[in-house]
């Protein structure tokens, strides 16, 4: 946790964003995995963490606009909690790590909502992502669960992503100590990637590293010699000489903030010239977007111009062909970069999407896309100072999707389809680093770079 004025600042500032009612941040209890007493790793709900802090389970918090006031709720715990699981602060302990004043059961929060109800206030909730948390918010204001988003609260998501969205210096500090797991995990996998190891020797070693960590990977590792596939979560191939690992993975912090990099590699260290060919341009686009990002610079035109540098690159390879502003503009990169430059990063690897990534990453002055390829950009508004993104341009050869575009002529007049034919079974190359941006640009966040020139990664994985 940071320091109880840390968390006071921040409910204060988001009680200024609404007019009036009640604000409702429900904590998630335990997920059983396969029966009720074994259960999943804890993990937070990102928006209590961000107003409250407390990572526990079983914890409810109301913010109440008018009165001023906010309530911890929760039970503290009895003899057969403690007798399992060891003494607990109390929640009037718990409550005061996060400058909360007043502390109530669990059976007090609906007697609160109901009484806000008749009181004709607004309950404003932001939009529930489990199942068990839509039917406890249906039973707390007894409303049918089907219907729950006719009442999620839109100026509550707005006003969470105005806060969120631009990171504090302790947040930053956190997301450091990720990006700082993140190198000691990606670097090992390099180590590892030799003919004849297990992918899943590899996923389980950088797994071990985050857990090491007094953390946790930020999401389930991506990890594949087949890495045509964006995100493959199967681990089960033997290392093939010739073939590229694609290893896409990041850490959690104990306080819940995330990296997440890529880096694809040449098993046994050394690309072919072909892999070389397509790296190089890959590495272009993303030292490119790199020196762009900078505040007030909408990201849709970082992506766009990551997009034109693939493009170029392709071109000059015989892979496309024609004008490249014009193959662009229609989409004809998405063949083989079909998918965003980057998202925001934070309290969730891909941050806040639970609310809506049409109100994190667009806005009324720069809408997401309907073209194929760039509608998958997740964030497209203009960048600011603090704001923590990713970036990550690739290039992939999916045979059922370069078959698709041949036989339906899509941006055919852009596409040499008998060069690209040639590459069906290269796999694919993805690179991401995470940036914030600064006064002036931005800055690569960690303490050093993962290797990422062919040279670099060479020597890495070539060191016994």
């Amino acid at each position: 946790m940071f320091t109880q004025d840390i968390y006071i600042n921040r409910r204060n500032s988001l009680r200024k964003l609404l007019p009036s009612g009640v604000i409702l941040l429900l904590g998630h209890d335990e997920a059983p995995l396969n029966y009720a007493g074994n259960t999943y790793r804890f993990r937070q709900d990102s928006n209590f963490l961000y107003f409250f802090g407390l990572s526990l389970p079983g914890m409810a918090g109301v913010i109440d606009i008018e009165e001023g006031t906010d309530c911890l709720y929760g039970n503290d715990m009895d003899i057969e909690d403690i007798i399992w699981n060891g003494s607990q602060p109390s929640m009037q302990q718990l409550a005061a790590k996060a400058g909360v004043g007043s502390v109530a059961s669990l059976k007090d929060l609906k007697i609160k909502l109901q009484l806000v109800i008749r009181q004709g206030r607004k309950i404003h909730f932001a939009p529930p992502y489990r199942g068990e948390t839509k039917i406890r918010i249906a039973n707390l204001m007894e409303i049918n669960p089907q219907g729950i988003a006719d009442y999620v609260s839109r100026k509550l998501i707005r006003a969470i992503v105005q806060l969120r969205s631009e990171k504090e210096d302790c947040e930053l500090a956190e997301i450091e100590k990720a990006c700082n797991t993140g190198y000691e995990m990606h670097v090992q996998a390099m180590r590892m990637c030799r003919s004849g190891v297990y992918e899943y020797q590899i996923a389980g070693a950088i797994e071990g590293i985050a857990a090491a960590s007094n953390g946790a990977t930020s999401f389930p590792v991506i990890l594949s010699q087949n890495s045509e596939i964006l995100h493959n979560h199967s681990h089960r191939n033997v290392l093939q000489s010739g073939k590229m690992m694609i290893t896409d993975a990041g850490a959690e912090t104990a306080s819940g903030y995330a990296s997440d990099f890529t880096r694809t590699v040449p098993v046994d260290g050394q690309f072919n010239m072909k892999q070389r060919d397509i790296y190089e341009i890959v590495l272009a686009a993303n030292n490119h977007a790199i020196e762009t990002a900078a505040p007030d610079i909408p990201y849709f035109d970082v992506h766009i111009s990551a997009a034109q540098i693939i493009a170029e690159g392709l071109k000059n390879l015989g892979l496309m062909t024609g004008n490249i502003d014009d193959a662009v503009q229609n989409g004809a990169h998405a063949l083989f970069f079909p998918h965003g430059l980057g998202h925001m990063m934070g309290l969730d690897v891909h941050d806040m999407e639970s609310l809506g990534e049409k109100y994190v990453g667009y806005d009324d002055e720069i809408v997401r896309s309907s073209q194929f390829g760039t509608a998958y950009l997740r964030f497209g508004r203009r960048l600011k100072k603090n704001f923590v993104l990713t970036v990550e341009p690739g290039i992939y050869f999916i045979p059922a999707l370069i078959a698709k575009w041949e036989k339906e002529k899509i941006n055919s007049s852009f596409i040499n389809f008998d060069k690209v034919k040639e590459y069906c079974d290269f796999g694919g190359i993805r690179l991401e680093d995470n940036i914030v941006i600064t006064d002036s640009g931005c800055r690569l966040l960690g303490a050093k770079r993962i290797p990422i020139t062919p040279d670099e990664i060479a020597n890495v994985i070539n060191i016994s």
